[in-house]
């Protein structure tokens, strides 16, 4: 692959993951300047674009991303250091999932009260069933900043695209920006359902288990094949409109 072409495939990648930042302050699911989107950059050197630590969600733009190695080293001059949380949990899981080209983590509060609940998110809508598909849980250690808790973290998220940490928040992963955001989006709202559902005070009807069974074959076809790329160009014309500025 020429120099031009790398180059076009960084800034191309540096454009959806800042498009990704602005979509979560827009739907109110960014944390001030905490939580990260990361997007792994095709090659053999395993380096990555992740949030200016400091800056707002809604302040992103494509050229103010950092990029550093799976050692957390800026391998670009940025004047913005990279949230040490944010590195751990991220590195650990571009290290270890080929195909978890972009991660992506919430702390938004439906996502944080259903991760604190026993029963964890529960099969009762078709949003759920969905998240349900492909979903793991992993115990809150504290906040992230130690390596030993990186081997319990990928095993929990095994090959699922999505992952409850416990008392902390929502993750996941995709191919592509769009994939992770579209699970994400999918994870939000089934935790906003469950807990609307639960402040009914009602008894909660739960999908059966054979349906449940069989909605990971019926995703594709929903998606028409194309996964997150369904939505994506739409959410894009959606910040050209209301945000722009993060192509820059």
């Amino acid at each position: 692959m020429s120099e031009s072409v790398t180059n076009d495939v960084e800034q191309n990648l540096r454009v959806e993951l800042a498009a990704s930042y602005r979509l979560m302050a827009m739907y109110g699911w960014d944390d001030l300047v905490f939580t990260h989107i990361s997007m792994r950059i095709p090659g053999p050197d395993h380096h990555f674009l992740i949030n200016p630590y400091g800056m707002l969600f809604e302040e992103i733009t494509a050229s103010s991303l950092v990029k550093i190695d799976l050692d957390g080293n800026k391998v670009e001059e940025s004047p913005w250091p990279v949230n040490p949380a944010g590195f751990v949990i991220h590195s650990a899981i571009h290290a270890a999932r080929d195909d978890a080209q972009c991660v992506l983590h919430s702390h938004c509060a439906p996502g944080v009260a259903v991760s604190a609940q026993e029963g964890g998110l529960l099969p009762i809508s078709q949003q759920s069933s969905i998240a349900l598909a492909s979903l793991g849980y992993h115990d809150y250690e504290g906040i992230a900043l130690r390596d030993e808790e990186k081997p319990r973290l990928v095993a929990d998220l095994g090959d699922a695209k999505n992952l409850i940490l416990r008392n902390h928040g929502l993750l996941t992963v995709g191919t592509t920006v769009g994939e992770a955001f579209l699970n994400m989006y999918v994870m939000i709202k089934s935790c906003e359902i469950q807990l609307q559902a639960q402040s009914g005070g009602g008894e909660l009807v739960m999908i059966d288990q054979q349906i449940l069974d069989g909605v990971a074959a019926n995703i594709d076809a929903v998606t028409m094949g194309m996964g997150g790329n369904i939505a994506w160009p739409a959410l894009l014309r959606k910040l050209d409109r209301e945000s722009p500025g993060y192509r820059d």
